[in-house]
């Protein structure tokens, strides 16, 4: 691997909120299996450059959640296709087969491909290479818990290390209901035992939201709590990819006066 990441893993918990209620399922000294606190995300960490071949690249590990991006293009399309103004997006997500506990790939594997591209689309600026592709393929290296927003903040990274045009990035958290309580970045034990779920992907400076998808039984008051936990938590996971991006194109900058 090669380029250039953020030092130390950087948290993006969004603030604190007066609702500090453990889970009733659970007895009263009950912690979360990682100690974190309820609304408290992982350290994260990128990585810009991972793969030298691809025109971008990310890798993102949060917790033990570990993820690897590749982006093509923008480039002539394999399979005949009409003229169109605008590009085309391909998004593939894969898995190890070590990546999980069962070996092997599992069935949501398209589904989350789907959810990729229907999270980068809207943030992209496909006017600007029109009749071409540009393929996005991300491989979970480690499943630990909310893979698919990790999937889908690490892309964003990797497109804009490829140079492809976006409004902005995108970044993406999830919540594990637990009866009244939330949870922010359930790990995969969580994941397994909460009563629903919900997830944002959004463009943290135009606080516009790409993708929203919920799971379970949610009132609409607990809704609102959801999105603005992970509206909050985007906005500062946006700041620690920004500072990435930064850092790289420091060292790029560094590198070529050193040639020169």
């Amino acid at each position: 691997m090669s380029g250039k990441g953020v030092a130390t893993p950087a948290t993006y918990s969004p603030s604190p909120t007066t609702d500090k209620k453990k889970p009733p399922l659970f007895k009263e000294d009950w912690v979360r299996p990682d100690g974190r606190g309820f609304h408290q995300c992982r350290p994260a960490f990128f990585r810009t450059g991972a793969v030298n071949a691809a025109s971008g690249s990310a890798y993102a590990e949060f917790g033990n959640t570990k993820v690897i991006v590749s982006v093509f293009g923008p480039r002539e399309s394999k399979k005949a296709m009409m003229y169109s103004d605008i590009g085309r997006l391909n998004c593939n997500v894969s898995f190890t087969t070590f990546a999980t506990p069962v070996r092997g790939q599992g069935s949501d594997h398209k589904e989350y491909s789907v959810m990729l591209h229907k999270a980068l689309e809207g943030a992209i600026i496909l006017e600007t290479f029109p009749k071409t592709t540009v393929d996005v393929f991300a491989l979970v290296l480690e499943s630990s818990g909310s893979d698919l927003p990790v999937v889908i903040s690490c892309a964003s990274l990797a497109l804009a290390d490829a140079g492809i045009m976006m409004y902005d990035l995108v970044t993406s958290v999830s919540v594990s209901c637990f009866s009244k309580n939330l949870v922010i970045d359930p790990i995969l034990e969580e994941e397994n035992c909460q009563d629903g779920s919900l997830m944002i992907t959004c463009m943290p400076s135009r606080y516009e939201i790409t993708q929203l998808t919920i799971t379970g039984e949610w009132s609409t008051p607990k809704i609102n709590e959801g999105m603005q936990l992970c509206l909050d938590a985007c906005a500062k996971l946006a700041k620690i990819m920004r500072s990435c991006l930064k850092e790289a194109a420091s060292d790029s900058q560094n590198r070529m006066a050193v040639l020169n």
